[in-house]
C-alpha cells in the first residue's frame, strides 16, 4: 500500500457525522473533472476514493450511483462517476449553491470546523503524497486555476506556505517540506500519517548523526527513536486534547522544541533551553508530559 492510499484510508475511517460529509463531498464536487449543469463527472485512480464518493453522494442526495471502469493511458484503473439527470444535477447545485459556468470555494457553506475535511475532500478527488522515505512532496490537482489560487490561500490561512503549477494542462498545488505535510495531513484528519511522517525523519534524522558519529550502532538509534516517537504521541494527544496553552511555560518550551526538532536528543533539547537545563532535568519534564497524557488516556479522551 502506498502512503497516498494509506492517508486516503486514515481520512475516510474519519468522515464520521453529517457535516464532514457534507464538506467532504463538496471538496470532491468541487474539484472533480467536470461539474456543469449538464454533467457531473467525478473520476479517481483510487478504489477508495471512488467508493468513498458514492457513499458520501447517497449519504448527502439519497441518491445510489454506479461508477464504471475504464483503463487510463498508463495502465491503471480508473472508476468513474457520470452524472448526466438534469433533476439529480439541479438538487447538486442548489445543496452546494454552485453556479453555472463557476468554480470557487464558497467558505459560507462549510462550518469552520470542517475545512479541515473539505480540503480531505480535495485530497480525495485528486490528490497525492510521496513516500516520505524518498521525498517531501504532497500535491493537490486542481481543475481551473481559479480553484488552485484560492486553495493555495485557504492553506496559507492556517500557515501552509504552498505553490501552483501546471503540468499536463492542470493545475497543480504543491507543499515541499516535511513540516508543511505535517501539517497539512494534521489539518486534513490524517494524524496517523503525520506521526508516520514524523517517525521516518526521525530514522533520517538519526541515521544521518550516526553516519557521523561511527560508534553509534543500531541498538541506540532504535532506543533514541522509540523515546521520542513517545515523546511526540504524547505531545499530539495533548495539543489535541487540550492545546499547548494548557501547560506549564518549562513544560511547553521542551514540547514546541521537540515538535520542532524531533531528531535532538535530550541533551541538545537541554542545551537549546534559555537558561539551559541538564539532560536529566529534560527527561524529568518529559515524564511530565507523559503523566499528563496518560491521564488525557485513562479519562477516555476527555478535555477536562
Amino acid at each position: 500500500m502506498s502512503f497516498s492510499d494509506e492517508v486516503r484510508n486514515e481520512i475516510c475511517a474519519n468522515i464520521n457525522d453529517k457535516d464532514k460529509k457534507f464538506a467532504c463531498l463538496y471538496g470532491m464536487l468541487l474539484f472533480s473533472r467536470t461539474l456543469t449543469t449538464e454533467r457531473i463527472c467525478f473520476q479517481s485512480k483510487s478504489q477508495k476514493s471512488a467508493n468513498t464518493f458514492g457513499k458520501l453522494f447517497w449519504a448527502v442526495f439519497h441518491r445510489e450511483l454506479q461508477f464504471k471502469k475504464s483503463e487510463a493511458k498508463n495502465g491503471k484503473t480508473l472508476y468513474i462517476y457520470d452524472i448526466s439527470n438534469t433533476e439529480l444535477i439541479d438538487s447538486v447545485f442548489r445543496k452546494y449553491r454552485l453556479k453555472s459556468g463557476e468554480r470557487y470555494i464558497n467558505r459560507e457553506i462549510i462550518s469552520i470546523g470542517s475545512l479541515g475535511v473539505f480540503t480531505a475532500g480535495v485530497f480525495l478527488a485528486g490528490g497525492s503524497v510521496n513516500d516520505p522515505e524518498k521525498e517531501y512532496h504532497l500535491e493537490f490537482t486542481a481543475p481551473e486555476e481559479q480553484l488552485a489560487q484560492e486553495l493555495t490561500a485557504l492553506l496559507g490561512d492556517i500557515g501552509i506556505t504552498a505553490g501552483i503549477t501546471v503540468r499536463r494542462g492542470q493545475y497543480i498545488v504543491y507543499i515541499k517540506g516535511s513540516e508543511s505535510i505535517e501539517d497539512t495531513l494534521t489539518f486534513i484528519n490524517a494524524q496517523q500519517c503525520t506521526l508516520e511522517l514524523m517517525n521516518v525523519k526521525i530514522y533520517k534524522d538519526v541515521r544521518n548523526k550516526a553516519n557521523r558519529i561511527t560508534n553509534c550502532d543500531n541498538a541506540n538509534i532504535n532506543k533514541v527513536v522509540k523515546a521520542s516517537m513517545k515523546q511526540i504521541e504524547d505531545i499530539m494527544l495533548i495539543v489535541e486534547k487540550r492545546g499547548l496553552d494548557s501547560l506549564t511555560d518549562e513544560l511547553r518550551e521542551v514540547a514546541e522544541l521537540r515538535l520542532e526538532s524531533t531528531g535532538l536528543s535530550l541533551q541538545d533539547i537541554g542545551e537549546s533551553l534559555n537558561p539551559p537545563i541538564s539532560r536529566s532535568g529534560v527527561n524529568h519534564r518529559f515524564k511530565k508530559l507523559a503523566k499528563i497524557a496518560d491521564e488525557i488516556r485513562n479519562s477516555g479522551g476527555s478535555n477536562e
